[in-house]
C-alpha cells in the first residue's frame, strides 16, 4: 500500500501562482517544483492553509513537490499531505478534507468516538500524503515514504469525471488511498508485516470481516480472472488483504460504484456489493465495520468545481448516475462565478453560493444558506417561501435564491426564516 516516490527534477522558475481551481502546469511546463516557487493560489492557500513546502522538508520532497497542508494531530505533530505541480488546488483540499472527515470522531460508534489516538499515531509515524502528477502507470513512481495518489485519480466534485462517472480513465480512488494512509499508519495493521496501531481491537474487527468475505466470495467475488487472482496473492504475500478489503467496503458504502454499468459489484467487480444497501444485506460484517467507526454522511464541504453549470442534486436519482455518491454529502459551496444551483437532500445541508446567480434548496431537513460578508452588506428581499439575497461586493456571492432554506448566516449574525419573515436569532 505505502509506495515510494522518485524526484522529478529541479525547482521551476518564474512566477508560477494560478487561480483557483487552475493547475499549476498552466504556469510552468515543469513536472516539478520546488519549495522556492508558489503553485497555488495565495489568496485560497490563507483561506485553506496551503503553503510552500517546509525548508525543514527532506531535499527531495523540496525538488518534486511544489505545494503542501498539514492536518496538526492532537499531540501537536502534523500529518502531512505534499502536492506536485500538475495537481490543482482544489485537488489538495478535497484531499485535505477526506482525511479530516475520516479523522473527525463519531459520538456512538464502538471504535469512532474518540480518533484522538488514530490522529496521533498517524503523526508519530510520520504519515504522509503524496498527490502526484499524472496517473498510477509506472512512469512517476516513488522513492519517499508515502501514501500515493495521483492526478487522474483524484477527481473534484462538479467535474466532468465526477458528473460523467469516468471508470476507465478517472476512477476516483481518494476514499481508498486516504483510508489506506489512516489505516496504515493510524488505526493499525496486523500480521507479520504488519503496524500496530490505536485501534487493536478494530484491527482485528476489520480481519475477520476480511476473513469471512474471503471464505464466502464476498472479496474477491468467484468470478474474478487470474490477473485479480495473482494480485490477492500478492496481498496475501506483503499483509494487506484486510486494508484492501477495507477500501472496497468502503467506496460502495460511500456510493463509488453505484453508477457502474459494466461490473455486477464493486471495486471493477472484485466485490459482491456496489452500494450501501448491498453492502449491508451482502456483507453484514463488512457493514458492521463501517459502521463501528466511519460517519454514514460525508460531513466536508464539497467545493463544486467553479467550471460547473447547471443544478448539483445532492439527492438521489436515478436519472443523474453520479448521485450514488453525491446523495451523501451534507455540506457544499460552488465555486467561481457560473450561474448554477445547489440542490439538497433531507440531512441539514450547509450550502453557499458563488459570485454567480444561484439557487440553493434545501429541500429537506433544517438548511442553512451560508453568506460571506456582514448582513448590511447584502439586500434581502422575501418573496412568498423564498428569500433573494443579493451582495453589493463584486465578485463574492451575487444573486442568491433561498428555497427550503430555514437559517441564513452571515458573518457577525444569524437569521430564521418564519412565517414568511427573517428573523434575527443572534
Amino acid at each position: 500500500m505505502i509506495a515510494l516516490l522518485s524526484g522529478c527534477g529541479g525547482a521551476t522558475s518564474g512566477n508560477t501562482s494560478c487561480a483557483p481551481g487552475c493547475s499549476s502546469s498552466e504556469a510552468s511546463s515543469d513536472s516539478s517544483s520546488g519549495s522556492t516557487e508558489a503553485c497555488f493560489d495565495v489568496k485560497l492557500g490563507a483561506e485553506y492553509g496551503i503553503k510552500t513546502i517546509p525548508s525543514s522538508a527532506d531535499a527531495k520532497l523540496k525538488a518534486s513537490f511544489c505545494k503542501y497542508i498539514a492536518i496538526d494531530a492532537p499531540n501537536g505533530k502534523p500529518i502531512e499531505i505534499y502536492a506536485q505541480s500538475n495537481i490543482s488546488d482544489e485537488q489538495l483540499i478535497r484531499a485535505h478534507n477526506i482525511l479530516n472527515f475520516y479523522l473527525e470522531s463519531v459520538p456512538g460508534t464502538t471504535y469512532g468516538a474518540d480518533k484522538t489516538g488514530v490522529a496521533n499515531a498517524m503523526a508519530n509515524n510520520q504519515a504522509r500524503m503524496l498527490l502526484l502528477n499524472g496517473s498510477d502507470d509506472g512512469t512517476n513512481d516513488p522513492t519517499i515514504d508515502g501514501q500515493p495518489l495521483y492526478d487522474t485519480e483524484l477527481i473534484v466534485e462538479g467535474t466532468p469525471a465526477y458528473i460523467n462517472n469516468d471508470y476507465e480513465n478517472h476512477r476516483d480512488a481518494a476514499f481508498e488511498e486516504i483510508l489506506h494512509l489512516m489505516h496504515d499508519y493510524g488505526i493499525g495493521t496486523s500480521g507479520v508485516t504488519g503496524t500496530p496501531g490505536a485501534l487493536p481491537g478494530y484491527t482485528a474487527a476489520i480481519d475477520s470481516a476480511q476473513q469471512n468475505a474471503s471464505t464466502l466470495s464476498l472479496w474477491p467475488t468467484a468470478g474474478v480472472d487470474s490477473d485479480t487472482l495473482q494480485w490477492i496473492e500478492e496481498l496475501r504475500k506483503e499483509g494487506s488483504l484486510s486494508q484492501e478489503y477495507l477500501a472496497s467496503v468502503i467506496d460502495s458504502y460511500y456510493g463509488y460504484w453505484g453508477a457502474d454499468t459494466s461490473n455486477a459489484g464493486g471495486m471493477m467487480g472484485i466485490y459482491i456489493a456496489k452500494t450501501r444497501a448491498e453492502v449491508t444485506v451482502k456483507d453484514p460484517m463488512g457493514a458492521a465495520i463501517v459502521a463501528d467507526y466511519f460517519n454514514p454522511v460525508v460531513t466536508y464541504r464539497a467545493r463544486i468545481v467553479s467550471a460547473f453549470q447547471g443544478d448539483f442534486l445532492m439527492a438521489f436519482d436515478l436519472s443523474s448516475p453520479y448521485t450514488h455518491k453525491s446523495q451523501y454529502l451534507v455540506n457544499a459551496q460552488l465555486t467561481g462565478s457560473n450561474d448554477s444551483n445547489l440542490l439538497g437532500n433531507d440531512h441539514d445541508n450547509i450550502l453557499l453560493s458563488n459570485a454567480g446567480t444561484n439557487t440553493l434548496d434545501g429541500k429537506g431537513g433544517t438548511d442553512t444558506a451560508v453568506f460571506e460578508g456582514a448582513y448590511d452588506e447584502y439586500s434581502v428581499s422575501v418573496l412568498g417561501t423564498d428569500v433573494v439575497v443579493q451582495d453589493s461586493v463584486d465578485g463574492r456571492n451575487g444573486v442568491t435564491t433561498l428555497v427550503n432554506i430555514e437559517k441564513v448566516t452571515f458573518a457577525s449574525s444569524e437569521y430564521v426564516f418564519s412565517n414568511g419573515e427573517l428573523v434575527e436569532s443572534r
